[in-house]
């Protein structure tokens, strides 16, 4: 389906919006590249999240290491750059445990989430707006902490972890 006809109405450094007509009604959606984010499992069986300061919920969350595609980047290649960023983790088996739309309402962004297991730790490489704290859970608490969680991210990659 297409609208009847768009407008960009803003066009910032990591968002735009675009108004479109659907018929007698205007819809305002918000353009931003599409997401990766990344359950990563260690030799010891300990799943990396990392804690880190959000400015839109004004505190500390605790997620999946994540972040956005940078353009015509394969997705599986933007989640292996985002956890060496962000943790140090490299290599381990890689593989796809879904793909959805993060507040399809509002917003065109579709994040995939990956499994990298038997990951090997080495040292970060953050970038300059990155402070983030590394936290490991042993995989078998994951189901009882899910609870600790407010990124929708991070609920939904890890509840895909434990259902496959």
């Amino acid at each position: 389906m297409t609208p009847d006809g768009s407008r960009r109405a803003y066009d910032g450094k990591l968002i735009a919006v675009t108004v479109e007509r659907w018929g007698e009604h205007e819809r305002e959606i918000v353009e931003h590249s599409d997401s990766v984010a990344v359950v990563a499992i260690d030799a010891e069986r300990h799943v990396w999240l990392v804690r880190q300061f959000r400015e839109p919920a004004r505190k500390e969350l605790l997620e999946l290491p994540a972040g956005v595609t940078e353009e015509g980047e394969d997705p599986r290649a933007s989640a292996q750059r985002e956890l060496r960023e962000e943790c140090g983790l490299r290599g381990g088996r890689w593989s796809e445990l879904g793909r959805f739309w993060t507040t399809p309402g509002f917003c065109r962004e579709a994040m995939h989430v990956f499994l990298a297991e038997d990951v090997e730790p080495g040292e970060p490489e953050p970038e300059d707006d990155e402070d983030v704290e590394i936290v490991r859970w042993p995989v078998g608490e994951i189901g009882a902490r899910l609870a600790e969680l407010e990124d929708a991210k991070t609920i939904a990659g890890l509840l895909l972890y434990v259902r496959r």
